[in-house]
């Protein structure tokens, strides 16, 4: 502890805050939590959120939620909770190379895909059909309602109460997979850089776990990925520092090579459009009209082509369009029984429905639907649906 007679975490603040850029978000300009509570003596704010995140049970449900593979089928491939656990790390190194502030982009990371139901995209495609006239559903959306409503943790308020800036974060979280719910923030204006270190973590983590994942599994060989630019740099890169590996090895250094490629570009291109910019403020950040945080775009070529290759080889093969289908069906069959039975949800959710601020029954549906992981969402539809 400081002489001072700070706190630890005044201390550690004080200290952090020495080492990083203009740019990052300070714990002091987190903004207000919904519910106030007194500061913690050694954690800092984003320290607690995301202890929250890591505690509540809508993240210890993505253990049994499909990434692309069907989790625990292998225990090998990679499941929506592990798949957050590596954008976390990416997240961090990420926001350590621009001096940004970890604890943040951490706790963004692990609560990015708190939202996703079962069944990875084909399961949010059919909750977002049968929701077509009630609003839609978006996992980044259903994201923030679970932080924001669905946890209910203490006795004197629902969500977590998380700070202001987690939860903007998590509002204007883009990818070609997620897209902004910004209803509570200011339209037009830019996610914090740590929250845009989230987006480019995320897609740098499922490019690189698919294509391991796809070659772990044997359905995409590596002579398959001969002509893509970034997998022939990184497997020569392999190929020269380990002549006489097996091919086994190979393959796996390859794919970490492909992985540590997208993610040192970023912070070099980053750190470059950042000094181009000449932002000076978390304002600045806000304000600038584009994404600060992004790869170059030579880089952005080579990715691009080689998620193209998943998309074509691996997302739509016979075997996942098949699980697409199962999926769907199951889904559409538990809604349904629901929606006409509400009596088979449990209590707590149909008392949701109540009053004069409930939930609509279809909304409620959702909820109950979206938290379900792969293997209760079977159990349930062999139980009810037959």
């Amino acid at each position: 502890m400081s002489n001072s007679g700070a706190s630890l975490r005044e201390d550690y603040e004080a200290r952090i805050s020495s080492v990083r850029s203009e740019c990052a978000v300070a714990e002091s300009g987190s903004g207000d939590r919904k519910h106030p509570e007194p500061e913690h003596p050694y954690r800092t704010c984003f320290q607690r959120d995301r202890d929250r995140v890591i505690h509540c049970s809508a993240f210890r449900r993505l253990d049994y939620k499909t990434q692309v593979f069907v989790p625990h089928e292998d225990d090998h491939f990679r499941t929506r909770l592990t798949h957050t656990l590596e954008v976390a790390q990416i997240a961090r190194d990420i926001a350590r190379g621009l001096r940004l502030n970890e604890d943040l982009a951490e706790v963004v990371a692990l609560a990015h895909d708190l939202g996703h139901p079962p069944f990875g995209h084909a399961g949010e495609e059919a909750l977002n059909e049968l929701m077509a006239d009630c609003g839609g559903f978006e996992h980044n959306r259903q994201s923030l309602r679970i932080v924001e409503y669905l946890e209910h943790p203490y006795p004197d308020f629902r969500g977590l109460n998380l700070t202001q800036v987690v939860r903007e974060c998590l509002a204007r979280h883009e990818t070609r997979y997620d897209h902004p719910a910004c209803d509570e923030f200011p339209p037009g204006l830019m996610a914090p850089l740590e929250g845009q270190i989230v987006d480019l973590a995320d897609e740098i983590a499922w490019t690189a776990a698919d294509l391991e994942d796809s070659l772990s599994s044997g359905l995409v060989k590596a002579h398959q990925l001969s002509e893509l630019a970034i997998w022939q740099e990184a497997w020569g890169s392999c190929e020269a520092e380990f002549p006489k590996a097996r091919q086994i090895h190979k393959q796996i250094r390859a794919t970490k090579a492909v992985l540590a490629a997208m993610a040192d570009d970023v912070v070099a291109a980053s750190g470059q459009a950042l000094a181009i910019k000449g932002v000076a403020s978390v304002d600045d950040i806000r304000k600038a009209g584009k994404r600060l945080v992004d790869l170059s775009e030579a880089s952005r070529l080579k990715v691009s082509e080689l998620q193209e290759f998943l998309h074509r080889v691996v997302y739509t093969c016979d075997p996942h369009a098949e699980l697409g289908v199962q999926s769907r069906t199951m889904i559409r069959g538990l809604f349904d029984v629901y929606v006409n039975d509400p009596a088979k949800l449990p209590g707590r959710y149909r008392k949701r429905t109540e009053g004069a601020n409930g939930s609509s029954l279809e909304r409620v549906v959702c909820d109950y639907i979206a938290g379900m992981t792969d293997r209760f969402c079977r159990q349930e539809h062999a139980k009810i649906v037959g």
